[in-house]
């Protein structure tokens, strides 16, 4: 099998595939939303921090183990250390349970695009006389979420269908550079908007910027500071697709002769700098037509509290409306990708499957489960809590079990796996095969072997309510 596998042509192929991955909904609606929570520019600064120490511990470690084994997350682990094939099966599971909702929610990107294609976007901003938005009223519809959801999907499974080089890598080098472009210009145009409310308090979105960069410690106590420290690490995971099987399939394509450090070093660079940019495109803007309060959780700021802000903008927002979507969808497509192919990969390693077979197989299972969760929004709604105090109905239950509880759980077996077991050594020696050497190489020994297992506990215990 390793024979015939599939490589990346070079490590531009890697980066921007692996960078698509990366930069998904998560940077984009999420990290926006926490950095005007958490304190502007003391979230930026503590999410920087942990980004070169601790998500570089788990980006280099996984990455590496797929190389190193040229397996995907299924299969990989077992061949790192005999008796440890159960982590791949955790790792897969959470591709597995996220592709569902994912697609729905790029299905909800595309509701969107088209709404601001075709010059409707006032429709998207509005609210009835009973407080339900256009979104309320858009996912609760039992069909046409279920029509949005399946195109997603498609383009999905397209792109994996025609493989390693056809598909993932030459979408990767046409889409990131157009997702790039898109977000600095409106990043730019974000810092050019002003304006005056009915009090007539006029607002501008430089005034929005240094909400976003200045950190503001008002009020910050030690409790405080902790919570931003959780947030900035929950946000971490969304960012850079560790513990989900994503990069070490991803790794398993580089090359023995790529230097893995320096592609290591430009995945984080593209990451953090779209998530940075993403807040510098949205948190102006929202700032400048609604203040600090316009900031929601979620879908709630991109999909209700920004097409007010488009609505604002008068004839100009149904461009930009139109551009900011299609910038989402981009971004959501290529982590999707990301997402299926962790399962495909992995049922072709471990079955020996065809490309064509495995992509069928979690084609299917990726469509009964993405109708399941379409439904669960009208015919299937139901609402329960879960242990962290959170409400959820059946995108939210999804989501808690890959992200809250299997992601922080993979993230810690794996680092107990290479920081004790079979040593950083491993890993280390993977990144340094060519004679390159690792310039982190203290910081990752000390990060996997005992701070990032203990951040890891740290997440578990919030995620079943103990902190």
């Amino acid at each position: 099998m390793e024979k015939k596998r599939n490589s990346f042509t070079g490590s531009l192929g890697f980066v921007l595939a692996a960078a698509g991955s990366a930069v998904g909904l998560g940077n984009i609606w999420r990290f926006p939303y926490l950095a005007a929570k958490d304190g502007g520019g003391l979230f930026l600064v503590i999410y920087l921090v942990l980004v070169l120490t601790f998500g570089y511990a788990l980006l280099t470690s996984e990455i590496a183990i797929g190389r190193k084994t040229k397996q995907s997350s299924l299969t990989a682990y077992g061949q790192v250390k005999k008796g440890w094939g159960f982590l791949g099966i955790f790792a897969s599971l959470v591709p597995l349970l996220i592709m569902p909702y994912y697609c729905v929610i790029g299905g909800w990107v595309i509701k969107y695009f088209t709404v601001y294609f075709t010059g409707h976007g006032t429709d998207a901003a509005h609210i009835d006389a009973d407080n339900n938005s256009f979104f309320d009223f858009f996912i609760t519809q039992e069909t046409a979420p279920i029509i949005f959801f399946v195109i997603f999907l498609a383009a999905c499974a397209f792109i994996i269908f025609r493989g390693v080089n056809k598909g993932i890598e030459s979408s990767s080098k046409v889409i990131m550079p157009i997702l790039f472009v898109l977000v600095i210009g409106i990043s730019i145009f974000s810092l050019t908007l002003e304006h005056t409310d009915a009090a007539g308090v006029t607002r501008t979105g430089f005034e929005g910027m240094k909400v976003y960069l200045i950190p503001n410690l008002d009020g910050i106590t030690v409790g405080g500071f902790f919570r931003v420290l959780i947030d900035a690490m929950n946000q971490l995971f969304f960012s850079i697709s560790v513990a989900m099987g994503i990069m070490i399939t991803y790794g398993s394509y580089v090359k023995d002769e790529d230097n893995l450090g320096k592609s290591i070093n430009r995945i984080e660079f593209f990451d953090t700098f779209v998530a940075v940019l993403a807040g510098a495109m949205i948190i102006p803007a929202v700032y400048t037509f609604m203040g600090t309060e316009g900031m929601n959780k979620g879908p709630g700021l991109m999909f209700v509290t920004l097409p007010k802000v488009f609505e604002s903008m008068g004839a100009a927002g149904n461009v930009i409306g139109c551009l900011f979507f299609a910038m989402v969808f981009f971004a959501a497509l290529t982590s999707a990708v990301s997402v299926m192919e962790a399962v495909v990969s992995s049922l072709m390693d471990q079955f020996h499957l065809s490309r064509v077979k495995a992509a069928v197989i979690e084609t299917v299972i990726a469509l009964i489960g993405g109708v399941f969760v379409c439904l669960g929004y009208n015919k299937l709604f139901f609402r329960i809590e879960l242990p962290n105090g959170d409400g959820a109905q059946i995108l939210d239950i999804l989501d808690y079990i890959s992200n809250a509880v299997l992601m922080p759980l993979v993230a810690l077996l794996t680092c107990i796996l290479i920081g004790w077991v079979v040593k950083p050594k491993t890993v280390i020696d993977e990144v340094e095969k060519n004679g390159e050497k690792m310039g982190r190489k203290i910081l990752y020994t000390v990060m996997v072997k005992v701070l990032a297992p203990i951040f890891m506990v740290i997440l578990l215990l919030g995620a079943f309510g103990v902190v």
